[in-house]
């Protein structure tokens, strides 16, 4: 059955969403480079009245992890880095946590197994949580967070969890260091090293790092969930990093994205360390692994997801149907009812 069979009722159901639950972002579905639906819904910019098109730039959050991990797996390939290599071996003493174990490779760290401290915790069973990512700037002005360095004091002293190889636990900071690692090699900052070996490379004529400061075209305000008293949209420019980084930030289109996966699927951005990069490397519990910044479904699909306040991601590959579905959104708690109905259309599990 071809796959558009069961996405014709998607656009009017999108529409009320917009309607009643202020649905609001971009959605693009792809089988083979060919576009199967495609929608665009709510404001870019509530203030203005803009709204979102195909040509908007969306906040990634944390599906940005893929890029820092395809700029590490290519310094692997050309620039003599390894996955064995010990962090120490790579980053002095003042550009690394100061409880770093020597252990901890680059492997451990694209896996999420290196067992270092968080300094943004997603795990809800750990002492560490941390429910709400805004209350981080509180005591530290996110307009100070502008590159990986910058991050590395909320962290470094911390404790670690455990020796590393011994069980994956999703970690932010140890993407951080990823783009420590990344600068160190390269001798350039992290977002020109984004810029030319992942965005370059796959046309992603679009995309890039842009400051919450900066008046750019085409550019999704995240809108969070609580209103102000008097009922005003309130958007997240206090709630994240002025510009993004190695753990998230970027922003793209559903179109940069789409090439972005076709790119990461064919070799063009991974070459000779493709396989290894998408092995399952890691058990991440309930049917999920881990590849190298990338996460593997229980459905048999690969991709990322990414959450910040006023910002949600879901980005998806299906290889066998060499599918593509990119969720989008400059709000919070509709993406996943978005993706479950896409799936739902596609006759694919969420």
């Amino acid at each position: 059955m071809p796959l558009t069979d069961g996405l014709d009722q998607l656009e009017s159901r999108f529409r009320i969403w917009e309607r009643d639950r202020d649905l609001s972002g971009g959605v693009l579905v792809t089988e083979a480079g060919s576009t199967l639906f495609e929608g665009s819904y709510g404001f870019a910019d509530r203030a203005s009245g803009s709204p979102v098109t195909p040509r908007t730039r969306f906040g990634l959050a944390s599906f940005t992890k893929m890029f820092t991990a395809v700029v590490v797996c290519d310094l692997v390939a050309v620039a003599g880095l390894r996955f064995d290599t010990p962090i120490v071996d790579v980053l002095p003493p003042a550009r690394r946590p100061s409880t770093l174990d020597p252990k901890v490779t680059v492997h451990h760290l694209l896996t999420h197994t290196s067992g270092i401290a968080d300094y943004a915790e997603e795990a809800e069973d750990s002492p560490r949580y941390l429910a709400d990512y805004g209350k981080l700037w509180v005591d530290c002005p996110s307009y100070r967070m502008e590159r990986p360095g910058d991050f590395l004091p909320l962290f470094s002293d911390l404790e670690p969890y455990r020796p590393p190889g011994q069980r994956w636990q999703y970690s932010n900071a140890g993407f951080i260091v990823l783009g420590l690692v990344i600068e160190e090699v390269t001798g350039r900052p992290y977002t020109e090293v984004v810029q030319e070996r992942v965005f370059d490379r796959a046309d992603m004529d679009t995309s890039g790092f842009f400051r919450l400061d900066e008046a750019r075209a085409d550019l999704a305000v995240g809108y969070l969930p609580d209103r102000s008293p008097d009922g005003h949209w309130r958007s997240n420019i206090y709630m994240i990093p002025v510009i993004g980084g190695a753990d998230g930030g970027a922003f793209s289109t559903t179109h940069d994205l789409d090439r972005f996966l076709r790119c990461y699927a064919d070799g063009t951005l991974l070459g000779p360390v493709q396989t290894v990069a998408l092995t399952r490397h890691a058990d991440a519990g309930d049917g999920y692994h881990s590849g190298y910044g990338v996460l593997h479904y229980p459905d048999a699909s690969y991709g990322h997801g990414g959450g910040d306040p006023g910002v949600e991601v879901l980005v998806r590959r299906f290889p066998e149907q060499d599918a593509h579905v990119i969720v989008l959104c400059n709000g919070e708690g509709l993406a996943g009812d978005v993706r479950d109905s896409i799936l739902e259309g596609l006759r694919l599990e969420s």
